[in-house]
């Protein structure tokens, strides 16, 4: 995967999203969701789909954490569950995602402020989703991919298991193809919209996969 050339800043260095107009409601979160960038599309010419965690929130900006990025300008769609769609353009480049404006009118930023203030009340209130089949979602989402040739490049996990992890990266490799997620070897089992799926060689251990996983 080839990254932008641009000196990225450290993600960590920019937790404070502060909106372009006046003072208004932000929340720092970790919200899933996917996104499509203009210049990024397949053979056919269809814009492909990444996987992606808004981190921090306001009606008008949102920072992303996503493992393919673009020049500072271009435009994209992303897709949050409890937003549906959101458009803008990419304002600022960081190490492992960026922040983009969110286009609308008055009306539509007043409806993101009134879901922004709801979650924000609620997010100590959620009970912890006990997912199918062990299913989690890491507390840190990068990890590397190492490919057969050896080749290596940065990805976004999804959600693993002690048995497969869910993956996002700038790359679609056909189902089969071994290779290894952090220090775990694996197979490429499906593909999907934004990513595909891999199947460990082995069962992981619960206690320590995500260490084995998440390998920067």
């Amino acid at each position: 995967m080839s990254f932008i050339s641009i000196r990225p800043e450290p993600l960590q260095d920019v937790v404070e999203v502060q909106p372009d107009r006046r003072p208004d409601v932000q929340i720092i979160t970790s919200l899933a969701g996917r996104y499509m960038l203009g210049s990024k599309r397949d053979a056919q010419g269809n814009r492909r789909e990444f996987a992606c965690r808004a981190l921090n929130m306001s009606p008008q900006i949102m920072l992303l954490a996503a493992p393919v990025v673009a020049p500072v300008g271009e435009r994209v769609i992303a897709h949050l569950d409890q937003f549906g769609k959101l458009e803008g353009v990419i304002t600022r480049l960081l190490e492992r995602g960026f922040i983009m404006n969110l286009s609308g009118s008055e009306e539509e930023q007043a409806k993101r402020a009134a879901k922004l203030i709801w979650l924000e009340n609620h997010k100590n209130h959620d009970v912890n989703d006990v997912r199918k089949h062990g299913r989690i979602v890491p507390r840190n989402p990068y990890s590397t991919l190492v490919l057969p040739d050896g080749q290596t490049m940065t990805c976004l996990v999804i959600d693993m298991s002690v048995s497969g992890a869910a993956v996002s990266a700038d790359i679609m490799p056909e189902i089969g193809m071994p290779l290894a997620l952090g220090k775990v070897v694996g197979r490429v089992r499906r593909q999907f919209a934004e990513g595909f799926a891999i199947q460990f060689v082995e069962t992981q251990d619960l206690e320590t996969m995500e260490e084995r996983l998440i390998r920067q």
